[in-house]
């Protein structure tokens, strides 16, 4: 049976149509909005989620027969940080990092280069004694050309496929009381959760974000019985 937080949250009924709980959240959400109370940047964040989930058929039948239990199998598809608005409604995020911190605002989000792992030859006694070594390495670093943007400001706008997560969610009915959820990178923006105008898109990097920089002459130095370099 479903607890009634979300509905409390509101100050509706269980049977509230949704013309009853749009018309709820209007008046709560410009009473609570942060522009009119800064203070109430959380309360704010309760009410944006209820009015998500209770507008939304599926979440909201989801929440009616599994409660909590049943948004935490399922997955969370508001369009803000899930573990805020868990951890102050119920003491605690159910997903703890399920998707590492992804989130559906209109932040754009700089990209980092990726770790390179180069595969060395050593010999048992390099690795006891420790060995400095000259290495030429493909490396993915930001790209300057737009700073890790992607393209200029204004290029980069959320993906409407998967609402700026950059996965899809799926549900399974597996028994009674038993859902199962799959997720997948988003196929539109490829994981990104946003999507660049091909016409806005950096020339260097062709808004990928990220380019391929040789580097070259490295010294790579470990310490004895060290199994991993820093470059």
């Amino acid at each position: 049976m479903s607890d009634g937080k979300l509905y409390d949250i509101l100050g509706v009924s269980r049977n509230a149509s949704e013309h009853e709980i749009k018309k709820a959240y209007r008046k709560l959400a410009k009473e609570y909005h942060p522009d009119k109370n800064p203070q109430e940047g959380e309360k704010f964040k309760e009410i944006s989620y209820a009015y998500e989930v209770l507008t939304d058929p599926r979440k909201r039948e989801i929440y009616n027969t599994y409660g909590l239990n049943g948004l935490k199998e399922g997955g969370h598809e508001a369009g803000f940080p899930a573990d805020d608005i868990f951890s102050h409604i119920f003491g605690g995020s159910p997903f703890g990092s399920m998707f590492g911190g992804m989130d559906g605002s209109s932040r754009r989000r700089r990209h980092r280069g990726e770790d390179t792992v180069h595969p060395l030859r050593v010999t048992l006694e390099d690795i006891y004694n420790g060995k400095t070594v000259k290495l030429q390495v493909d490396h993915t670093v930001v790209c300057k050309g737009c700073d890790g943007m992607g393209g200029r400001a204004g290029a980069n706008f959320k993906c409407s496929s998967c609402r700026g997560r950059g996965i899809k969610i799926t549900f399974k009915q597996l028994g009674p009381n038993m859902m199962q959820q799959m997720q997948s990178a988003c196929s539109e923006c490829r994981g990104e959760g946003e999507i660049i105008n091909e016409k806005d898109a950096c020339k260097t990097c062709k808004g990928r974000k990220v380019v391929k920089k040789r580097l070259r002459c490295l010294k790579c130095t470990w310490i004895k019985a060290c199994a991993t370099a820093n470059v």
